[in-house]
């Protein structure tokens, strides 16, 4: 659970930097991502924290999420500022659901507090970047319902490859 959350966090703060690279300081929405990216970069560090005190392993696709992350920002930059924020609203989608269900196993069990308690507050945070890139037109992005659906199914298969490398 934690090597697939540290990835998927590492996952966002790459998406993040490839959006920025393209998109600079300027463009629409470049504040809102750059705060995203930094709340980010701080579930990373939290995570990378907890592996390091808990002896886990990071998962070894890594050197893949790196590239592949920052590609999925930067393409989805060159398509737009909406295109960038649907990029946001569909992996926020499937992130929402992918701590969902593990905070319903960890209350369920209530042997993890530490964990419980990370995962609670970072699934807030994604459902308040989902909602943000709504607010900030992602769903205006070109071919919103094909580039959001491919999106969420690339998430939720690097979600299932994080938990088994």
């Amino acid at each position: 659970m934690i090597r697939v959350d540290q990835a998927g966090e590492y996952g966002a703060t790459r998406i993040y930097a490839g959006q920025l690279a393209v998109m600079g300081d300027r463009a629409p929405h470049s504040a809102e991502i750059r705060a995203m990216a930094e709340q980010e970069a701080g579930h990373r560090a939290e995570f990378d924290a907890l592996m390091a005190r808990r002896g886990v392993r990071p998962t070894a696709l890594q050197p893949v999420w790196d590239v592949a992350g920052y590609a999925l920002g930067a393409a989805t930059a060159l398509l737009g500022p909406e295109a960038a924020m649907a990029c946001t609203a569909a992996i926020e989608t499937e992130i929402d659901r992918h701590y969902t269900r593990q905070l319903d196993g960890l209350e369920q069990a209530g042997d993890d507090p530490e964990l419980t308690d990370m995962v609670r507050r970072f699934r807030d945070d994604e459902r308040e970047h989902h909602d943000a890139a709504i607010a900030a037109g992602a769903e205006k992005a070109p071919a919103y319902p094909l580039l959001s659906a491919a999106i969420r199914f690339g998430c939720r298969t690097a979600i299932r490859l994080s938990e088994k490398i």
